[in-house]
């Protein structure tokens, strides 16, 4: 499974493009009107992106790697509460994307492939991480669960980091512009 993880890791970005494919050429099983079932894709939507937001405010640019490169262990923020939140942004993001593209049964589909998929990366990185940083990966990775949070104690200080939002904001560029286009051809497919 890390021979795999490591090949996926690489490929992160593009691995959910099939999905985004499907979200955009499946018809709708809802009405043209706006549902429940819309509503709740873009809250969705917005809380996978506000996830990420606070992660990547935490982690840095170091998020965007396609190398083995590590940073320092990140244990604040939504860090402290499970080791992947980055991940489950993601799900979030595209299970609202099948949300709001009126496709409910898309939705676990989508949960189940990504978190297939992002299983085997984390696998494949908790083992670098566990390699090049030894006890302190372990006493972190017993005391954070790996997907799950167990509590949901945030210190006021996860919020108070030495960098920018304005970095932050730069560094997410990509996906908030992924989201942005991604909700206007949900808008092009509904018109159509």
């Amino acid at each position: 499974m890390t021979r795999a993880g490591a090949w996926l890791f690489r490929r992160r970005t593009s691995l959910p493009l099939p999905l985004a494919l499907a979200i955009l050429v499946t018809p709708s099983t809802q009405t043209r009107a706006v549902t429940p079932t819309i509503l709740s894709g873009i809250a969705l939507t917005l809380a996978g992106e506000l996830v990420r937001l606070w992660g990547v405010r935490h982690i840095g640019v170091i998020s965007r790697t396609r190398s083995d490169r590590l940073g320092p262990l990140v244990d604040t923020g939504p860090f402290a509460l499970v080791r992947n939140p980055l991940y489950l942004g993601n799900i979030a993001l595209w299970t609202g994307f099948a949300l709001t593209a009126g496709l409910p049964w898309l939705a676990p589909i989508i949960v189940i492939v990504l978190g297939g998929v992002y299983h085997a990366i984390v696998r494949w990185e908790e083992t670098l991480l566990e390699e090049r940083l030894r006890s302190a990966y372990r006493d972190y990775a017993a005391r954070v669960p790996r997907w799950l949070p167990r509590n949901f104690r945030v210190q006021t200080s996860d919020f108070r980091l030495p960098f920018s939002w304005g970095e932050t904001l730069f560094s997410e560029r990509g996906t908030l512009l992924a989201v942005a286009a991604g909700y206007v051809l949900l808008w092009l497919k509904a018109r159509s």
